[in-house]
């Protein structure tokens, strides 16, 4: 028996799991007992000053776990109160139902009182349509009087699928789930809804916990395999030599972030691609990253000729988007990966046909778009409602032949072959300026020391949110390069 702490299933295949469960053999009455069981232990540990337990309980299973915590918590000497509707005849719900005693008054009939705890069995993740009328009327009343709430699998009203909500939303204060979580647990604002997120076991075998969809937390076993491996013979370029490219005068020090990132990150050299009139002051701030002086997309095509140019960094703070795109030309051409970020994205606004058709072949291009960025790369993809974060990710991958990794609170890594991570543990601090160069160049490191782009796209997202958790709450993004350590 089991939980998997590391795969997302959606709504759909959790359903299936929980019916190859019982088709196993369990019963479906004793994974109800189990679920039921840890909603009303987590209601006893964290509200053990509650004056009622108020259980609001749906007519399918997400109202059975309701009807479990009833009971349990009453025969715990709680006052317990039930609201709602009484489940379909014939199924472990209604046993459950019949199990409690009791009656269950409408919804409409609660009336906040102080010392009301909320158990939120209505709907959990079955619902992905908005909640009617009266529903919405009764979280409106919960959250005018600030009531805690104690959600079942997910709050009625989020969409386990997207994290999004789909009308009116219970906000939980606990979130108590089963086996395996959603992609709605880990998205924004999905996340926040839930408040602290439970994942419990209720006895599914560790071997049925399990998805056709590659969908996955963030997590060490992604890359582990992948990461660069010390060598006790190995020299500054056998480490990898990275490229960033800076852009003019005025606005070098993005570049420079995301330089001294990818030194930190275990690149054996850096190497700022740098205009020639910036040339002078970017060498008042730089020690152990070189420069090169390159005017024109013909001195970066006789610089590519050098097989030791391992992996570049194009985009923070370039600034000349017609500059960019004519630099992108020769790079999509040199069979080696690149990471394009800020202006090198900007660049292809509305023409993403044209970026997709320079990196054809084995994969070799990462994009660090944050929303804005990504919303002016796929508009069509931003606007569609049922797409999730993780839809848009995979879609855009598949377009530009790319790993995408879509920014945020929470950073969605895809592949063009539908792989996709969630990564939902950096800390909010890292919303900083200069914050998403510094990722540029941690990814732009791993990959000059050889590490597939999905598996270094995974590990850079990791290392970036561990050194903002050295660097602390007060952090800049300069802070963050000396905070870089390997994983």
């Amino acid at each position: 028996m089991a939980i998997n702490a590391i795969l997302l299933v959606n709504p759909s295949t959790m359903g299936k799991i929980d019916a190859a469960a019982i088709a196993s053999g369990i019963g479906g009455y004793g994974l109800m007992q189990a679920a039921g069981a840890h909603v009303a232990a987590c209601v006893l540990r964290y509200y053990p000053a509650m004056v009622r337990a108020i259980i609001f309980c749906g007519p399918g299973n997400n109202g059975g776990d309701g009807h479990v915590a009833a009971r349990l918590l009453a025969e715990s000497g709680v006052d317990v109160c039930r609201y709602g509707v009484e489940p379909r005849p014939g199924g472990d719900a209604a046993r459950a139902h019949a199990d409690c005693p009791g009656k269950i008054l409408p919804l409409a009939d609660w009336c906040p009182e102080p010392g009301d705890v909320i158990v939120d069995a209505l709907f959990g993740a079955g619902l992905d349509r908005p909640v009617n009328d009266e529903v919405a009327a009764l979280i409106e009343r919960a959250k005018a009087a600030e009531t805690p709430v104690v959600a079942v699998d997910l709050p009625s009203g989020l969409s386990g699928r997207t994290g999004q909500p789909t009308g009116a939303c219970f906000q939980a204060c606990h979130t108590v789930t089963f086996a395996a979580l959603k992609p709605g647990h880990l998205l924004m604002p999905g996340r926040a809804l839930c408040g602290e997120m439970h994942l419990c076991d209720i006895g599914i075998p560790a071997r049925l916990i399990t998805g056709d969809d590659p969908i996955s937390c963030n997590h060490a076993g992604l890359y582990n395999d992948y990461l660069p491996a010390a060598d006790p013979a190995q020299h500054k370029y056998k480490r990898g030599h990275l490229v960033v490219f800076s852009g003019r005068l005025i606005s070098g020090g993005a570049a420079r972030l995301a330089a001294s990132a990818g030194l930190h990150a275990g690149a054996g050299l850096v190497t700022l691609a740098t205009p020639p009139g910036a040339v002078m002051v970017q060498a008042t701030h730089l020690t152990a990253v070189m420069q090169r002086s390159v005017k024109s997309a013909d001195d970066l095509d006789q610089w590519l000729e050098d097989p030791r140019l391992a992996a570049f960094v194009l985009g923070p703070g370039f600034g000349d988007l017609d500059k960019a795109r004519d630099f992108v030309t020769p790079l999509g051409g040199a069979n080696r990966p690149v990471v394009l970020d800020a202006d090198g994205l900007s660049a292809f606004a509305g023409d993403t046909e044209r970026l997709g058709g320079l990196f054809l072949g084995e994969t070799r291009l990462v994009i660090t778009p944050h929303e804005g960025e990504f919303r002016r790369l796929f508009a069509e993809l931003s606007d569609d409602p049922q797409l999730s974060k993780i839809d848009r990710a995979r879609a855009a991958a598949k377009i530009l032949n790319a790993v995408v990794v879509y920014k945020g609170p929470d950073t969605v890594i895809a592949a063009p072959d539908g792989r996709a991570a969630v990564n939902a543990g950096a800390p909010p601090w890292l919303a900083t300026a200069g914050s998403g160069d510094v990722l540029a160049g941690i990814i732009g490191a791993l990959l000059a020391q050889g590490m597939p782009p999905f598996e270094a796209s995974c590990a850079g997202v990791a290392m970036h949110g561990q050194a903002g958790d050295r660097a602390g709450r007060a952090m800049t993004a300069e802070d963050l390069p000396p905070h870089i350590a390997p994983l």
